[in-house]
C-alpha cells in the first residue's frame, strides 16, 4: 500500500486562503503526481517541469521515500516580473511506503519532465501456495 502526507499542506493552503497571500514565494511548491498499480509494481509520477536530474534527490529511510527537487528561477536579480506563476526554489514530497513494497528495489527514471518511479511489491506479499501435509495425502491451496 502506498500511502503519501504532507502535514504542513493543509495548513499552507489556509493561510493563503484567509491572508490572501499571493506571488511565489508566499505560494506553496507542489510537486503533483500520480500513483497506480500495474502487474507487480507500483508506479509514481511527478511532474517536475523545468528540473534538472541532477537536482533531483531521492532517499528511502524507514520505508518513508523522500523525493527533493530544486528549479531554479529564469531571469537575472535585477529583473522586474509583471507575472510570476512559474514556482522556483526546492520542492519536496513524502511518501509512506507499505510494508508490502520493496524500497530496496525502487527504479527511477526522468524524462520530458517527469519523475517516474517503480516500486515492486515485496516478494513477502505476493499470493503463493502452500502445502499442507495430511498423514494420507498431500495437498496444495492457494494462500
Amino acid at each position: 500500500m502506498l500511502m503519501r502526507t504532507d502535514p504542513f499542506r493543509e495548513l499552507d493552503r489556509l493561510a493563503q486562503q484567509f491572508l490572501g497571500a499571493t506571488g511565489t514565494a508566499a505560494r506553496l511548491a507542489t510537486m503533483p503526481m500520480d500513483a497506480y498499480r500495474t502487474g507487480n509494481d507500483y508506479v509514481v509520477a511527478f511532474d517536475l517541469p523545468g528540473v534538472r536530474p541532477e537536482s533531483i534527490e531521492l532517499n528511502v529511510e524507514r520505508n518513508v521515500l523522500t523525493v527533493k527537487a530544486e528549479r531554479h528561477g529564469v531571469a537575472g536579480e535585477n529583473a522586474e516580473f509583471e507575472v510570476a506563476e512559474r514556482p522556483h526554489g526546492t520542492f519536496s514530497r513524502q511518501l509512506f511506503l507499505g510494508e508490502t513494497l520493496d524500497p530496496d528495489r525502487i527504479e527511477a527514471g526522468y524524462e520530458a519532465g517527469v519523475l517516474t518511479l517503480r516500486i515492486p511489491v515485496a516478494e513477502r506479499a505476493k499470493p503463493r501456495k502452500i502445502t499442507i501435509n495430511a498423514a494420507d495425502e498431500t495437498k496444495q491451496i492457494n494462500a
